[in-house]
C-alpha cells in the first residue's frame, strides 16, 4: 500500500507543481488537497475538499494521512492587512500542524523564505520565523522546511516587484558561489520536487533547505 499525502495551497505556484509530482509518484497512491474554490481537474488518485481554512478544525479526518505538505502563503497587499497575512502564514500552518498530529500524520513538509526568523525586524521574516518555531515544536517523526530564495514561474496574479526582481537577478545567478549559492532564484518546481524527495527519504528529526540544498536535492535521483 502506497503512502498517503495532504497539500494545503495545491493552487498556489509552489503547489501546482507538487500536486503533479505527488500525483505522477508511483510512491503515493492518495492525495488530498484542500481549497477555497472549485479545482476543475480529476485524477485516480485525488481527493479534492473545499472548505474555508478557518474551519480546519471541522475537518480532522483530511488529515489522515502520512505526509501534510504545506504551501501556504500571500503578501501583505493581497491578504489587505498584517494581520490577515499572519493568519495565512502563520495561524494556518500551525493550526494545520496540530490537527495533523492530532490524526497519526508522521511528516510535515513547510514552504517558509530565506531569512526567516522569529527575531527578524522585517515582518514577512519574522512572521515566517515564527512559524517554523511553531512547528518544530510538534511531534512529528520528521518536519521538513524550506527556504527558498526568489522563485520563478508563472503565477497567477502579476506582481511588479517579483517580475522586476527576477529581471535583475537571473543574469547574475551564475556568478553566486559558495555561501553565496542559496541566494540565486530557483524555479517553483524545483522546490517542489525537493519536497518530494524529502518525503520519501523518511529522515527523522528537524530539517532546513535553502535554495542551494534543495536544488542539490533534486539533482539526485528521486526514490
Amino acid at each position: 500500500m502506497g503512502r498517503r499525502a495532504l497539500i494545503l495551497g495545491a493552487t498556489g505556484l509552489i503547489g501546482g507543481h507538487l500536486l503533479n509530482h505527488l500525483l505522477h509518484s508511483n510512491a503515493y497512491d492518495y492525495v488530498a488537497i484542500i481549497t477555497r474554490r472549485d479545482f476543475p481537474f480529476e485524477h485516480p488518485k485525488l481527493q479534492k475538499f473545499t472548505f474555508e481554512l478557518s474551519e480546519l478544525e471541522k475537518f480532522k479526518e483530511v488529515f489522515k494521512v502520512h505526509d501534510v505538505f504545506c504551501c501556504l502563503g500571500t503578501t501583505i497587499k493581497k491578504a489587505g492587512s498584517e494581520s490577515a497575512f499572519k493568519q495565512v502564514d502563520f495561524e494556518y500552518p500551525l493550526a494545520a500542524g496540530k490537527i495533523a498530529i492530532e490524526a497519526g500524520a508522521e511528516q510535515f513538509l513547510t514552504v517558509s523564505a530565506m531569512g526567516a526568523s522569529s527575531d527578524s525586524r522585517i515582518f514577512y521574516n519574522r512572521v515566517k520565523g515564527e512559524m517554523e518555531e511553531g512547528i518544530k515544536k510538534l511531534p512529528f517523526t520528521g518536519v521538513h522546511i524550506f527556504r527558498p530564495s526568489l522563485l520563478l514561474g508563472k503565477r497567477e496574479e502579476f506582481r511588479l516587484g517579483e517580475r522586476a526582481a527576477e529581471w535583475f537577478a537571473k543574469p547574475f545567478s551564475g556568478f553566486l558561489k559558495g555561501s553565496l549559492k542559496k541566494y540565486a532564484p530557483i524555479p517553483a518546481e524545483t522546490v517542489a520536487c525537493s519536497m518530494v524527495v524529502s518525503a520519501l527519504k523518511r529522515e527523522s528529526g528537524i530539517h532546513i533547505y535553502e535554495s542551494d540544498k534543495i536544488k542539490e536535492q533534486t539533482e539526485l535521483k528521486q526514490p
